[in-house]
């Protein structure tokens, strides 16, 4: 694992390479169809010395579904035990530490249902008001929780429907696992962001998101998975100038980069061994690194 442009996907399409694995993916937005570009899926990096890595839980929604934590539980665990059927490595690999964390540790989550009455109680609310809500349920560490208000009106959903449910029960077993951490330093994390969006755009980020919304997915869904859709979105839309989303967009992401080490470093606190490896060694050390930890 390791945050946005730390060169995760091809370590561990590598490693896999090495050690006859499948990967399995820990990104809260590879999951959907359509949503390529924006993503960075970065398919290519599954082929390693003309051999194609096989890979789970990407391209597996249409554009514009939920897809909880619950959901991908159960996805992640029916890949994993597939994975060890076949005799195979099964290598997690992403930047979504909620997602790493819950199925490491085997947390398992009630799927949250709708709550008609609660959304439309809420929907005069102000984005503003909707966070003090959300605040009285929790202490706010994941800032997207408000980024919109549909966005705060599904968390405090979840939160308003947690507090009514017993503590979190361990339907899943924990998983004894290996940690590897791709550690890079911030300046060049930064650099690599910048260079990587603008790679983005001239492949053809905007066109990809003019289409989704030609396809039919509402604009607020793709405004709700953040990031570049959101900006993106509000760029087709005519709400920002193409300077605006692209300032915007680069400062957000930079954001999403530090909050993610701040969450691998929280699951060091609560007693995950993380080795970590350095993003600039050259391909064959790290994996050299690796294969010793195993």
């Amino acid at each position: 694992m390791g945050p946005t442009a730390s060169g995760k996907t091809e370590f561990a399409a590598r490693l896999a390479y090495e050690t006859d694995g499948e990967i399995i993916s820990a990104d809260s937005r590879q999951v959907y169809r359509g949503m390529d570009i924006g993503t960075g899926k970065d398919l290519s990096d599954y082929t390693v010395d003309g051999k194609k890595i096989p890979y789970h839980l990407i391209d597996i929604r249409d554009a514009g579904d939920k897809y909880t934590l619950f959901h991908y539980q159960h996805d992640f665990h029916e890949a994993y035990q597939a994975i060890l059927g076949k005799g195979k490595t099964p290598i997690l690999c992403g930047g979504t530490g909620l997602y790493i964390e819950s199925v490491l540790k085997g947390y398992h989550l009630p799927d949250v249902p709708e709550n008609a009455a609660l959304r439309e109680k809420l929907s005069e609310k102000s984005l503003e008001e909707l966070t003090k809500i959300l605040s009285s349920y929790k202490t706010l560490h994941n800032i997207t929780d408000t980024d919109t208000k549909k966005r705060a009106i599904r968390a405090i959903e979840i939160a308003d429907f947690q507090s009514k449910q017993p503590a979190d029960r361990l339907d899943y077993p924990p998983i004894d696992s290996i940690i590897i951490g791709i550690d890079i330093e911030r300046e060049q994390r930064r650099g690599k962001i910048t260079a990587r969006l603008k790679s983005r755009l001239k492949e053809g980020m905007i066109t990809e998101v003019a289409q989704l919304l030609a396809n039919g997915v509402p604009p607020d869904d793709l405004i709700y998975y953040g990031l570049e859709y959101k900006y993106v979105t509000l760029h087709v839309l005519g709400k920002l100038s193409y300077e605006e989303m692209f300032s915007q967009l680069q400062i957000a992401i930079h954001q999403f980069a530090k909050r993610q080490m701040t969450w691998f470093r929280g699951m060091e606190r609560r007693g995950f061994t993380i080795h970590w490896i350095e993003a600039t060694l050259p391909m064959h050390e790290k994996i050299s690194l690796a294969l010793k930890l195993l």
